[in-house]
């Protein structure tokens, strides 16, 4: 196993736990099977979650059953770091995935939560229909966000399939 180019999620740890000064709060917005938010609890003194499915809500106390697009509905304080992993819940339906549009409504308002200095993490999973629409609604929308105000990184591995995961790092200045 390569230590630089693995998992995605590793990756995106390696990048929060190091790039992030202040760990006060945190967001898991989409927890899945809830490894991004353990790591979160871990690292940081307050963290809220958001999952649109019951079954990976239900593994975990104190999380919302709502979709990510309503952030700032349930978030009213500055947040440092916002994670997102993208696409369908391993092990779930796989007719039930993240969708382009609330992804994005939910990303502009990570923007607005982020603090100076805080890291919006995505992982794009693009192996399926909506993945590859999320794909490219994001990466077009993160090209207009201002220099001065925000540091955009995609992170890929280009001699692997087209449609492994993708990394995009959002960094507030």
């Amino acid at each position: 196993m390569f230590k630089y180019v693995s998992d995605v999620s590793i990756l995106s740890h390696n990048i929060i736990k190091e790039y992030i000064p202040e760990k006060d709060v945190a967001i898991d917005a989409t927890l899945g099977n809830g490894y991004d938010c353990d790591f979160l609890s871990e690292n940081f003194k307050k963290v809220y979650a958001f999952e649109i499915q019951k079954d990976a809500c239900d593994k975990y106390i104190d999380k919302n059953n709502e979709s990510h697009d309503k952030l700032s509905y349930f978030v009213k304080e500055p947040v440092n770091c916002i994670c997102y992993n993208l696409g369908y819940l391993p092990g779930g339906d796989k007719n039930i995935t993240t969708l382009a549009k609330s992804s994005l409504s939910s990303i502009k308002q990570s923007l607005e939560l982020i603090t100076k200095n805080g890291i919006v993490s995505i992982a794009i999973y693009r192996g399926h229909n909506e993945g590859k629409e999320e794909e490219n609604c994001i990466i077009n929308f993160a090209k207009t966000l201002p220099k001065n105000k925000y540091g955009v990184m995609l992170h890929e591995c280009i001699n692997r399939s087209i449609t492994s995961p993708l990394l995009m790092i959002i960094e507030k200045k």
